[in-house]
């Protein structure tokens, strides 16, 4: 996740990742791609977001996640899942002239021993067709000393995530080379990660701020650190 200042600096376009290649669309159904053994497409990821406020502040809204994450999470598609979960639909996407639009179900773990955890849950009467998603996430609070322009304490939110993508694609996108199609998902995915995590890092550090009244100062000095 980014700050706020690097985030408006380099806003994502709403329209969807698609990269172009010289492949037909292909006519394959689902049931074909079914066949085919899937290909797997994997990530590390690690970021942090602050927020000037203790870290018991912090915690308590970030346990209050129902009264806040299907706002900040907009313009995805949420739908609550039980006490702690959400149905996501993260957009559309796709490269070759395929196209997906995952919905994924995510658990968002009470806190053990500090560290705060999300995991991937199955969406009740939903099948994943053509694709499985594996999403490991965990994050802790760190307390810093006060900030010497704001006088605040702050409050970083690390967080990990190992997402990994595994996709059945046509027979058709099957006969181009392996190495392209890895190297363009691999892309594809961290792709949509950074611009996923920026959104929402800065809607929740404004919903954050807002709610609570607080100063929100324009660079939150978060820095974003990609492991692959």
């Amino acid at each position: 996740m980014l700050s706020r200042r690097e985030y408006q600096s380099i806003e994502a376009p709403e329209a969807p990742f698609n990269i172009e290649a010289n492949v037909p669309e292909p006519d394959d159904s689902v049931a074909e791609a079914k066949t085919t053994a899937p290909t797997r497409f994997y990530g590390q990821f690690a970021d942090c977001m602050e927020m000037y406020a203790p870290a018991q502040m912090v915690a308590e809204y970030l346990n209050a996640h129902h009264k806040w994450f299907c706002r900040c999470a907009h313009p995805m598609k949420v739908e609550p899942l039980g006490k702690n979960g959400y149905a996501l639909v993260i957009g559309r996407f796709g490269a070759f002239n395929y196209e997906v639009e995952p919905k994924v179900g995510l658990e968002l773990l009470p806190p053990d021993q500090g560290v705060y955890r999300i995991k991937t849950i199955p969406v009740p009467d939903y099948v994943m067709t053509s694709y499985e998603v594996d999403f490991k996430s965990g994050m802790k609070l760190v307390e810093t000393p006060a900030d010497s322009s704001t006088q605040s304490l702050i409050t970083r939110v690390e967080w990990q995530l190992e997402l990994a993508v595994e996709i059945h694609f046509p027979k058709l996108i099957n006969r181009l080379p392996k190495s392209l199609i890895q190297s363009t998902g691999d892309r594809l995915l961290h792709k949509i990660v950074q611009q996923v995590s920026r959104r929402l890092t800065y809607k929740v550090q404004e919903d954050f701020h807002h709610s609570l009244g607080l100063r929100f100062p324009l660079q939150s000095g978060a820095k974003r650190r990609e492991r692959r």
